[in-house]
């Protein structure tokens, strides 16, 4: 099954093309660019392994949780690309593919990802990965840190070890000071590369939708920036 998949839901943009021998992926930090730069990412990828769209057989998106803007980005392009293919997307979560990030290049299998979600909150979720799959063990949210803090102190008292993903660590001293009891905080944003996998065990389970169908998950319905004064 060849994969192309997508994600612009944080400061990072990337695109990931798994044509079943090989995976063809890019990965940039280009805040505020991902409208320009995502197009001609996809079409990098799609020319670097020969491939073209029409041979593709799944679309993958990063649904979020994460910035707005961006995850309308990634949104809209897969619509699109859904649109003229008549190919189904998967929706994959943006906390879980750090989470498959993080325990691939770690080896230690409980991941607690915390985003910073700007206003003082963060994206949580805890997930155990394995060879079996991936296990929500604390299901995503958005929270204050220090409820994702509680959450980890928690889990500690029967895992010993966990590995912590996301930029929320650096952001909150609550979460951050936890980490003396973990790996350093090795992944930062999801890569398009970590989701191709996910998306294949979503359409296996019955778990994709039309581009009509497509939609984003913003776990909060609040605008994440800052109201100029006198403005509502």
């Amino acid at each position: 099954m060849k994969v192309l998949a997508i994600d612009t839901a944080t400061e990072a943009c990337s695109v990931a093309l798994d044509t079943e021998s090989k995976v063809v992926s890019r990965f940039e930090i280009c805040p505020q660019q991902h409208s320009q730069r995502l197009l001609p990412m996809v079409d990098e990828v799609l020319k670097e392994a020969g491939v073209e769209l029409s041979d593709v057989d799944l679309l993958a998106f990063g649904r979020g949780p994460g910035s707005f803007t961006g995850v309308r980005i990634a949104t809209g392009m897969i619509q699109g690309l859904a649109l003229g293919t008549g190919l189904q997307v998967a929706g994959v979560s943006t906390l879980a593919a750090m989470a498959v990030q993080a325990a691939t290049s770690s080896g230690v299998p409980l991941v607690a990802c915390a985003t910073d979600a700007r206003m003082g909150e963060v994206y949580y979720a805890v997930y155990r990965v394995s060879d079996k799959g991936l296990e929500e063990v604390v299901e995503e949210q958005v929270c204050p840190p220090e409820v994702a803090a509680t959450s980890v102190q928690n889990l500690l008292k029967s895992n010993p070890q966990f590995v912590p993903a996301g930029t929320g660590w650096a952001a909150y001293e609550s979460l951050g000071a936890l980490l003396l009891n973990s790996e350093s905080v090795s992944v930062l944003y999801p890569d398009a590369k970590a989701m191709v996998n996910i998306a294949k065990t979503l359409k296996e389970d019955g778990e994709v939708s039309s581009a009509a169908a497509v939609e984003p998950v913003y776990l909060r319905d609040k605008v994440t920036w800052k109201k100029l004064p006198g403005r509502e």
